[in-house]
């Protein structure tokens, strides 16, 4: 309810566009089934995504409204330990909405952030706003975190030879499937557990974070999460509780 609430909450300063609150809801569906709380395939995915962030030359953070409106201070925090910008980018994009997001940002504690009063370019290959980027940001970044975002940008990114790194609750989605690493958890619990996990793997050496994420697997880690809510599923239908989508 308190993630209802922040939704809600954001769409009304401007921050969230209404089409968010429909993706918030179809969130909390796949939420229900992975139990509501960060699963093992989860934290393999996080130490994968810390590991590639700190060996990163030119990381970046994406933020669209509802990430903005669900963890602005872990966005804000994951940017000051990566000493990494934060960067508006909107699928339903207005000035309005860019403006108050960078205000929101602003408001806690953000320093570094791209996509809104700095220079913008296009990336090749989308016809949707989220084309727009900042050319001091994602166009030149080798790593872009993008976290509940959709499958047309990450294709471009990982076209434009970049590295991707979500989160979506869904494993079956086409971002979850395109990206290199995708965590499959709620941006309200992962975000957090990122943020202290690259605190935690900073005194690593570059060769051991490199073997984290040569021996992480996205396609089996996904498994893990299909085969997770399969069970789950099993066990709710012997309980006579059915499920649509």
């Amino acid at each position: 309810m308190v993630e209802r609430e922040k939704i809600i909450d954001g769409y009304k300063k401007g921050i969230v566009a209404l089409q968010g609150l429909l993706a918030h809801g179809r969130g909390e569906a796949f939420d229900y089934l992975i139990g509501e709380k960060t699963q093992v395939f989860a934290e393999v995915a996080i130490e994968a995504a810390a590991a590639l962030l700190l060996i990163s030359k030119k990381p970046v953070v994406s933020v669209n409204g509802n990430t903005a409106a669900l963890v602005p201070e872990h966005l804000v925090a994951l940017s000051k330990e990566l000493g990494a910008p934060l960067e508006v980018n909107l699928f339903y994009r207005t000035r309005e909405r860019e403006v108050a997001i960078y205000n929101w940002l602003r408001k806690h504690g953000a320093t570094m952030i791209l996509g809104v009063y700095d220079e913008r370019v296009e990336l090749a290959g989308l016809e949707s706003k989220r084309r727009i980027v900042s050319k001091k940001g994602i166009y030149v970044a080798d790593t872009v975190f993008v976290p509940l975002e959709d499958g047309d940008r990450t294709e471009a990114l990982r076209r434009a030879g970049k590295n991707v790194i979500t989160v979506d609750l869904n494993p079956l989605s086409r971002t979850a499937r395109t990206a290199n690493i995708t965590i499959v958890d709620n941006i309200t619990r992962a975000l957090p557990l990122l943020v202290s996990k690259v605190s935690r793997l900073r005194s690593l050496d570059s060769i051991t974070l490199r073997k984290i994420i040569e021996n992480y697997d996205n396609e089996k880690v996904l498994g893990m999460a299909l085969e997770f809510i399969s069970k789950r599923l099993e066990h709710l239908a012997s309980k006579g509780v059915t499920i649509t989508f």
